[in-house]
This record gives structure tokens, C-alpha cells and sequence, in this order.
């Protein structure tokens, strides 16, 4: 075989000493005239569909956006001047409300658990029904679909919107344009707004805010979630869900050939094409090739190309292959929630079956009530009143003239309920003891003190032991807290002073 080399045309001269070109470099060079190391965003121009899923969607979007504008003005009586916000996530006061709930700072182990509850809740649906959460309840398939809504309100529908993108800016382009984004705007601030009442008293701050007397932290999280809320929802979209949020290579881990899922039935559907009218069905499938479900699609894919990453599973495909079917008088469910075993049963002609009941659904819900069943036990045994003892670290204990020693202590007690509480504390563990509290006379019964509700007090305590019953080493001993039926004890040690104590 002969090589012709052609030399007609000179090489382009290199340098002599070349700096090396970075893998990034080398992929703007390919990206073309626009460069870039990604590809730019292609808009996606969704068109509006009506059908079951469609309808669930809208009332699930009501239903998520009323609650999260609405929660933070729902009020709760709690007594004293206690924050009568039923959901409150009160920094200054270091509590968290949630209706007849309050839970302490210590206690965000119950928050972990309710996290705990929901990554497995979301698990067990995922394995069950597929992207659920990604398709109907995620916020920013939610605020996607709302900012999709007041686009088509200034913009009209699919075709229209395409058409007004490609024509030259006018005043009719201009004024709709402008109207979308300012509409956008005003939904995202109202998204920042509505944050931030979780945080403190709506009805107070609401009017702090517009008059400037707000705390700064409340200014800043309103403009970080206005324009975040702004940028995901209405200029990125469809790539937050394929390129930012994790879910979507995770759920890999929690599908498999039992899932339901948003499936095209190949099985029926091929092979595809135009259908004239009054033609024979014969010898085809019911996929007339029409592309309702991909221009239906807010992730502008192709669901007959098989289960995809970037699929949401809302279900508008559904919706819109199922009117095409109507049209054409064939059967709906070309495109429906099913199993990849259960298409490929029935391209086998064999009856397909349908596994809710696996083992991954089964670890998933046995775990999932495991959880359950701690953070309620957690509940039932956590009680409202709770003592920390700390022992004086200098001096750790004083010898007095008589030869009695004495051991100092701070008690920090917490009183988790909504009134008043006296306690009465009680020292064992050595003999004889007296106890004392600042401005108080020395008593060899118990002590009482009164806390407020909902508040933690700190009650100095002087033990002293007399030199006749004085061990000779450190003891182990225990505070006790009686207030009522609740009874808490808390261990500590009673530094006798003997010389040969350790």
C-alpha cells in the first residue's frame, strides 16, 4: 500500500518550549465559539397538559405552598411570655417549637432522629414508586412548576413562547419579559420572606422589617433565598435536578426491576410510526411517533429511550400519551407507572407480577419503624425536669476549724415545663451531711428551690460532712431532685481531704 504525504501546505510553526495545555483548556477549545468547560443550558419550553397526573400536581403544589406561607402565623398558647408561634425555631431563647413539642438545645438528637425517619421514608418510597418526592413534593420541582405557570401567564404556551424567544426584541416582547422576571421576583422574595418567620415572631418581624428595625440576619437570608429561589427555579431548572442535586445517582442504588416507575411499554408501543387514519393496526405498535410526551416534558427527554437520570417521574408524559391515545382510539397506559420486569414479562407474553414486598422494601420499612419506635420511647421517657452537677474544681474541697470538710457544687437544674416548679434536693452517699445554699442556713434534710418555666437555674450547693463522720477516702455519692411525681438522680463523688485518698 502506497502513503501519498502531502507537503504543499506548511505546518503551523510550534514554539520551542510550549507551555503544557490543561485538560480544561482543551475542552473550552472544543466547546466551539462560545468556549466554555460545559455545555451551555438549551431552554426547555414545557407544554401545558391536562390529565390525572397534571391534577395532582397542581393540588400537591397548592398543598405544599400553603403550608410553608402559612405555618409561620399559626399561633399556639404557651403560658408566661413564652413565643405563641406553633412552629418557631427560636435562636435568642435556644428552643424549637413545633406545636405542643419544645425541644432544648441538648436534645438535637431528636431532630437527627426525625432526619434519620425521613431519609428512610424517602428510601422506601423511592424503591417502591420511584422519584415520587422528585416529581411531585421536591421544592424545587414545586417552585419550578409555579415559576413555569406565571411564564405561560406572559408568555402563552409552548409555541408561543418559542415564537416571542426567536422573534426581535419589540414592546410587546419587551413588556412580557419584563413582567415574567418581575413576577419571578416577587415569588422568590416572597420565598426569602416566608423563611425567615420560621426563625422569629412573624407578626413582629413583619413589621420591623419594612421599617428597617429588623435584625441584619434576617435582611441577609431573605436576599440569599430570594436569589437563589429566583436563579434555581427560573433561569437553571432542569439542570439543578441532573447536575446539582445528588438524588438522582443515589436512587440508583434504590431501584431495581421491581420498581414502578414512569415506564414506556415497548412492548406495545413497537415498532413506531405515523398512523393515518382509517389504517390497519396490524403488524405495528400504538407509538404513533407523535412526540407529545417529549415536548410535555420539564426535563426535555425522551421517555421511550428507556429510564433516565435526568426522569423526575411527574407523570406528565402520562398525561400527554394518554389524550394522543384517546385520539386515536386506542387503549390508554402506553405510557404508565410500571416495573421493567413487568414490560419484559409481557414481551415474553407472560403474565407479569408485581413485588412490593422484596427484601430492600423490607429492610427499608423495618428500619424505618425501628426509628420510629426509638424516637417514641425517647418521648415517652423524657421528662421535664433534668439536673447537672458540677463539682467545684478550685479549691476541690475546704477543711473547716473544726475539722469538718466541705465540697462545693453547682447544680444546674432545667425545668422543661410551661409552669412553675419547686424541687426539693437530698444528698447521699455520706452520713451526717448538711446541705447550704447562699444566704441560707446550714440543714441536714433537703433543700427547696423554684425554678421558672422553661428555664434553666444554677443553684450553688455547700456540702459538708463532720470530722466524726468523715470517710477516709473519696465517696461516691448522688444528688437527688424531687419535684412531684418527677425524680432525677445524678452521681458525683464527696472529696473527704484524707491523706490517703485518691
Amino acid at each position: 500500500m502506497t502513503t501519498v504525504i502531502d507537503r504543499t501546505k506548511a505546518e503551523p510553526s510550534k514554539p520551542a518550549h510550549a507551555a503544557p495545555v490543561s485538560a480544561a483548556a482543551k475542552a473550552r477549545q472544543k466547546g466551539g465559539p462560545d468556549g466554555g468547560l460545559y455545555k451551555r443550558r438549551t431552554p426547555i419550553y414545557p407544554k401545558l397538559v391536562h390529565g390525572r397526573w397534571r391534577t395532582i400536581k397542581w393540588a400537591l403544589l397548592i398543598l405544599t405552598l400553603t403550608i410553608y406561607y402559612v405555618t409561620p402565623w399559626i399561633r399556639w398558647d404557651r403560658p408566661g411570655d413564652l413565643p405563641d408561634q406553633a412552629v418557631l425555631v427560636d435562636f435568642t431563647g435556644r428552643r424549637f417549637y413545633f406545636f405542643f413539642i419544645q425541644l432544648w438545645p441538648q436534645e438535637v438528637y431528636f431532630i437527627t432522629g426525625l432526619l434519620v425517619m425521613a431519609a428512610l421514608a424517602l428510601f422506601l418510597v423511592t424503591a417502591l414508586f420511584g422519584r415520587l418526592w422528585c416529581g411531585y413534593a421536591c421544592p424545587q420541582t414545586v417552585w419550578t412548576d409555579l415559576y413555569i405557570y406565571i411564564e405561560r401567564l406572559f408568555e402563552g404556551d409552548r409555541n408561543a413562547r418559542m415564537k416571542l424567544d426567536a422573534s426581535p426584541w419589540s414592546f410587546d416582547k419587551a413588556w412580557r419579559k419584563f413582567g415574567k422576571h418581575a413576577a419571578w421576583i416577587a415569588v422568590a422574595f416572597g420565598t426569602g420572606g416566608a423563611w425567615i418567620f420560621y426563625f422569629h415572631d412573624a407578626p413582629t418581624l413583619i413589621r420591623d422589617f419594612w421599617v428597617g428595625q429588623a435584625p441584619v440576619s434576617a435582611y441577609l437570608s431573605c436576599a440569599i433565598l430570594t436569589f437563589t429561589t429566583y436563579a434555581l427555579a427560573g433561569t437553571m431548572r432542569e439542570q439543578v435536578c441532573t447536575y446539582m442535586c445528588p438524588w438522582p445517582r443515589i436512587q440508583g442504588a434504590m431501584l431495581d426491576e421491581h420498581s414502578l416507575q414512569v415506564t414506556y411499554r415497548f412492548d406495545r408501543g413497537e415498532p413506531r410510526g405515523p398512523h393515518k387514519k382509517g389504517a390497519t393496526w396490524e403488524g405495528r405498535g400504538d407509538c404513533v411517533d407523535c412526540h407529545a410526551c417529549v415536548v410535555v416534558c420539564p426535563m426535555g427527554i425522551d421517555i421511550r429511550n428507556g429510564p433516565q437520570l435526568e426522569c423526575i417521574n411527574c407523570g406528565l408524559c402520562i398525561d400527554a400519551c394518554d389524550d394522543i391515545m384517546g385520539k386515536v382510539g386506542r387503549p390508554k397506559g402506553l405510557i404508565a407507572y410500571d416495573t421493567d420486569s413487568a414490560v419484559a414479562a409481557r414481551s415474553r407474553s407472560e403474565k407479569p407480577v408485581y413485588k412490593l414486598v422484596r427484601s430492600r422494601t423490607i429492610y427499608y420499612a423495618v428500619a424505618l419503624v425501628l426509628v420510629a419506635a426509638v424516637m417514641a420511647w425517647g418521648f415517652s421517657v423524657r421528662t421535664p425536669l433534668d439536673m447537672h452537677v458540677l463539682r467545684d474544681r478550685n479549691p476541690t474541697f475546704v477543711r473547716l476549724h473544726d475539722g469538718a470538710i466541705r465540697n462545693g457544687y453547682t447544680l444546674k437544674i432545667a425545668n422543661r415545663t410551661f409552669e412553675p416548679m419547686t424541687a426539693r434536693i437530698s444528698f447521699s452517699g455520706v452520713a451526717g451531711v448538711t446541705l447550704k445554699t447562699p444566704g441560707e442556713d446550714a440543714t441536714a434534710g433537703p433543700i427547696s428551690v423554684t425554678v421558672e418555666p422553661n428555664q434553666v437555674r444554677a443553684v450553688r450547693v455547700l456540702v459538708t460532712a463532720p470530722a466524726s463522720a468523715l470517710p477516709s477516702e473519696n465517696m461516691p455519692a448522688a444528688f437527688r431532685i424531687e419535684a412531684g411525681d418527677r425524680v432525677s438522680d445524678v452521681s458525683t463523688t464527696f472529696l473527704s481531704g484524707a491523706a490517703n485518698a485518691r
